[in-house]
């Protein structure tokens, strides 16, 4: 059950979806920092989180670094979208530098987060070729495609299913190497 969508942008299209739907919303402060959550909002953030009973984290245009204590609040529970096939082209503009490197394929990863950037542990990943006469907007269409059907799969196997970490390497359980 989704039990609240909290968001550092609180004019959104989710923040919308969420109040059209009746679901709780929360838009704390996210600090003065573009790119991370200040320590004390990340604070604040926990427990906003923590008051909903929230046990797992789903990161999704969320552009900005977690600190360990917001890390370990939600141990082994945040969940991240990512727009590249990782570990290639983490951060930024992942879909423009694939065209512009000349890459032939990309696509989208689904990964645990811990203090790097998006360097967590795989969970799940797509493939999206990349033709040649692709634009951004094509490419980016396809890869937020793939996105679109490969995050709820694996976030609902997430929560169904049982993996192990094998060094970096997820093994779900009944999967054949």
């Amino acid at each position: 059950m989704l039990a609240v969508l909290a968001s550092d942008h609180a004019d959104s299209g989710a923040v919308e979806l969420a109040r059209e739907r009746g679901i709780a919303i929360e838009t704390p402060d996210p600090g003065p920092y573009r790119t991370r959550l200040s320590r004390e909002a990340e604070r604040v953030w926990i427990a906003r989180l923590h008051a909903h009973d929230v046990d797992t984290i789903l990161l999704a245009g969320f552009m900005r670094i977690l600190h360990d204590e917001f890390l370990a609040a939600f141990r082994g529970r945040v969940l991240n979208l990512h727009p590249s096939l990782l570990p290639a082209f983490p951060g930024t503009e992942a879909i423009r530098r694939a065209l512009e490197h000349g890459a032939r394929v990309t696509g989208c990863t689904v990964h645990l987060v811990d203090a790097g950037i998006d360097e967590g542990p795989i969970l799940a990943q797509v493939a999206v070729p990349i033709h040649d006469d692709d634009r951004l907007d094509t490419l980016g269409a396809r890869v937020h495609a793939a996105e679109h059907a490969l995050y709820p799969a694996t976030v609902r196997r997430f929560l169904t299913e049982s993996f192990t970490l094998e060094g970096r390497r997820v093994r779900w359980v009944g999967e054949t190497a």
